[in-house]
Order: C-alpha cells, then structure tokens, then sequence
C-alpha cells in the first residue's frame, strides 16, 4: 500500500473511531447523570433550557467524551499512518477541535466548561494520543 493512501486511511479512520468513542461517552453519559428534569439532551432546544439548572457534574461527561474521542482518534492516526505521525495525530485534534469551536458557539455553555473543554480537551489529547502510540 502506497504511503500516501496509508496516511489517508489512517486519518479517516482516525476521524470515524474518535467520534464513535466520542458518540458513545455522551450517549453513557446521559444515562449515568441524566439531565435535570428529565430533558432530552438530543433536542438543542430542551439542551438550552436545561443549562441553567446543570452543574458541574453534567459536564464530565462531555468532557470526557470530546477528551476521549480525541485522544483514540489521534491514537488510530499516529499508529497507523506511514509517517509524520504526530502530525497526524495533530490533525485529529485539530479537527476535533473545530468541531468543540462550533458546538461551543451553539450549546450556550458555562465559560469555565468551554474554557476547559477548547484548552484541554483536543491538541493535548491529540498529542498524548501520538505519543501512546510510540510514534
């Protein structure tokens, strides 16, 4: 297989299982802290109107969830690609961190969570990604 294709498999690859795990953790998580009053956290709607009664807890979750999507993202990338692969692995983070950049302009959250989430969440993640992978 060239090195090119590699490197683009790698990288897609990377992207569909970052956002699986992503998808996944905020799915558990609605089940582990669901949101008060019962709101559905799949209507962008009922998400807004729900914020004001949420604390800190219900935030853990999709921390994790972009942390972690990220992290097995940049991990798939960094493993499997031909070479650069920390260059890679930033890739992922970085498109994973355009993805928090825009749902942080939508789902009006707490400050200090999108403080948090947009500094921690993505390029760092991405980072140890490669480096868990030995790349």
């Amino acid at each position: 297989m060239s090195p090119t294709l590699k490197n683009i498999l790698a990288v897609v690859a990377g992207i569909f299982i970052g956002g699986a795990v992503n998808m996944g953790l905020v799915v558990l998580g609605s089940q582990v802290i669901p949101l008060p009053g019962g709101l559905d956290g799949s209507d962008p709607e009922a998400l807004k109107a729900a914020m004001p009664m949420m604390t800190a807890k219900h935030f853990i979750f999709p921390f994790l969830a972009h942390a972690l999507g990220t992290l097995v993202g940049a991990f798939v990338a960094a493993k499997f690609s031909a070479n650069r692969h920390l260059g890679f692995a930033l890739f992922i983070g970085f498109f994973f961190l355009l993805g928090g950049i825009t749902a942080a302009t939508m789902i009006p959250a707490p400050t200090w969570f999108i403080i948090l989430d947009l500094l921690m969440a993505y390029i760092p993640m991405a980072f140890l990604g490669a480096k868990i992978a030995g790349r």
